[in-house]
Parts: structure tokens; sequence; C-alpha cells
């Protein structure tokens, strides 16, 4: 459900706003989906936050198992076609 609001905006913006949409796309629908991306960052710069936090808390146990992954692999070229 879409709700009217109104906004002032400098005549710069508006000047941009236009220019980008041109006469086949409204002001308003240019302004929600650019907000809906904006949004959208938001929500995955804060989710990529968190998991950075659980990384860097359990950082020593997953380089462990990494390093322990990495003592079953092959050398390189060991298997390669001579």
């Amino acid at each position: 459900m879409q709700q009217r609001i109104s906004t002032t905006l400098s005549k710069e913006v508006l000047a941009g706003i236009d220019q980008i949409v041109g006469p086949k796309q409204s002001r308003s629908a240019f302004i929600e989906h650019v907000s809906a991306q904006y949004l959208q960052k938001c929500a995955r710069a804060e989710r990529d936050a968190r998991d950075l936090v659980l990384i860097n808390r359990h950082s020593e146990e997953l380089n462990r198992e990494a390093l322990d992954v990495l003592e079953y692999q092959a050398p390189i070229g060991e298997f390669a076609e001579e």
C-alpha cells in the first residue's frame, strides 16, 4: 500500500532526477526505486557486518580446520600427466 508524502528537494536534485527519468517515468517511481535500493544496500551492509563479527569470533577455529583440510590435499602436479 502506498502512502502520499510531501518532501522538499533542491532545484539541482530535481533537475538531476528529471534528466535521468525523462518524460517516460515519474519522479515518484524513480525516488521509490532508488530508496528501495538504498534500503537493500543498508540491510546487506548490516548483515555483512554481523557475518564479519561471527567470522572473526571463530577465526582461530576456522583457520585450524582449513589447515587440517590442506594436509589431505595432494601437492599440485603430483598427478599431472607427463
